[in-house]
């Protein structure tokens, strides 16, 4: 398994890390999360300009044909500069959905102005009884002659404040938890009879509730695999490269706080001298840096492990990533904050951020106890 990257992948992290420093530092930050859309809308240009949104499609879908690693240097460097825009949305999942099971008309409609930036899209799955249960959905699905009917609830729908379209997986046999009798479905933000509550989450990211009430979508609009894969399949599948980029983006925020921490220590004086002359202070950088080499191996291997076709495999694979992410960024966030003193959890102060975004990332696509579990499952 070769762990080394390309020289045009080095050459898109630089680009990535030269924006970010540039372009998007703390205080610009801390301006767009307080705007009314919480997102840069010209950043999200940008991103389009610099070929990013279309860095996992394949180049027949007018992407640039890369894979999960190279989205990974992507997810890495927003993890550095806690970019708000809403990449893993729809990016990774909205897009990763369409793309695995849509149709060319589909993506013609909907995937190729994503990436060029001119629209934003989503993935809504999730359901308030459903924890980190994939398919318990309860949502149904009934076609009522050519068109389809949508009832229930969606909720923690990643940029699903601002998308312009949804892919919605509603249920149209079996029970709550089966992975069969699953539907996905390209549903229009201004449909008639779907209502958002938007708000912003713990780390600033932003989110939605949907309500589904009787919303009706045209059959051309239900996603429908051609090589016979299920739904069930394709979100599961989707849901893994989320968790890969997850990874990613933990890894350039916990970069952010041990490189942020080893200059506090080099900086702050107490008693006339230096706090990182302290040896116990030492050993804690230490372990920090250790946990940070530790998460960018797994990230990594996370991401190669996505090409595997044997799933139980893959699963084991992304599980146990899941787990020494919720490991290290426990570490390194609470680390960093201790030895930041009190400063390290105040608004003014860039590391309580990169704790906060640590945090969520943990509970995102499910925390280490239901990986734990799923992992034994395999």
């Amino acid at each position: 398994m070769d762990l080394q990257y390309t020289p045009e992948q080095l050459q898109l992290r630089e680009s990535v890390e030269r924006f970010v420093r540039e372009a998007y530092d703390f205080s610009h930050r801390r301006r767009v999360a307080a705007s009314d859309l919480g997102h840069d809308a010209a950043c999200w240009r940008r991103y389009a300009d610099f070929g990013w949104l279309a860095i996992p499609f394949s180049e027949a879908e007018g992407g640039i044909g890369g894979d999960a690693v190279d989205t990974g240097i992507v997810m890495e460097g927003v993890g550095r500069g806690l970019l708000l825009e809403p990449y893993l949305a729809s990016v990774v999942l909205g897009g990763g959905l369409l793309s695995l099971i849509g149709s060319e008309a589909q993506k013609a409609e909907w995937l190729q102005p994503m990436m060029a930036g001119e629209l934003r899209l989503a993935l809504a799955y999730a359901e308030p009884a459903s924890r980190y249960d994939p398919f318990h959905i309860a949502a149904t699905a009934r076609q009522e002659g050519g068109v389809w009917r949508l009832d229930g609830t969606k909720t923690l729908v990643y940029g699903g404040d601002c998308a312009d379209a949804i892919m919605v997986v509603a249920r149209s046999a079996g029970a709550p938890g089966e992975r069969a009798g699953l539907q996905a479905f390209v549903v229009p933000a201004d449909a008639p009879g779907l209502s958002r509550t938007p708000y912003a989450m713990h780390d600033g990211q932003r989110a939605a509730d949907l309500r589904l009430d009787g919303v009706t979508v045209d059959a051309s609009r239900r996603l429908v695999p051609a090589d016979g894969t299920e739904v069930g399949d394709a979100l599961e599948r989707v849901i893994d490269h989320g968790i890969a980029a997850l990874a990613a983006e933990a890894v350039g925020a916990m970069a952010v706080l041990v490189d942020t921490t080893l200059d506090y220590l080099k900086t702050r004086q107490q008693f006339g001298r230096p706090i990182g002359t302290n040896q116990a202070l030492q050993h804690r950088m230490v372990d920090m840096t250790i946990a940070l080499d530790e998460a960018r191996s797994m990230a990594l291997y996370a991401a190669l492990m996505l090409r595997d076709a044997d799933a139980p495999a893959r699963r084991r694979a992304l599980s146990a990533a899941k787990m020494e992410i919720d490991r290290t960024a426990r570490l390194v966030g609470q680390e960093a904050v201790q030895m930041h003193g009190a400063m390290g959890v105040t608004e003014e102060l860039a590391v309580g951020h990169y704790f906060k975004r640590l945090s969520m990332i943990r509970l995102g696509f499910g925390d280490a106890d239901w990986h734990a579990e799923r992992y034994m499952a395999q």
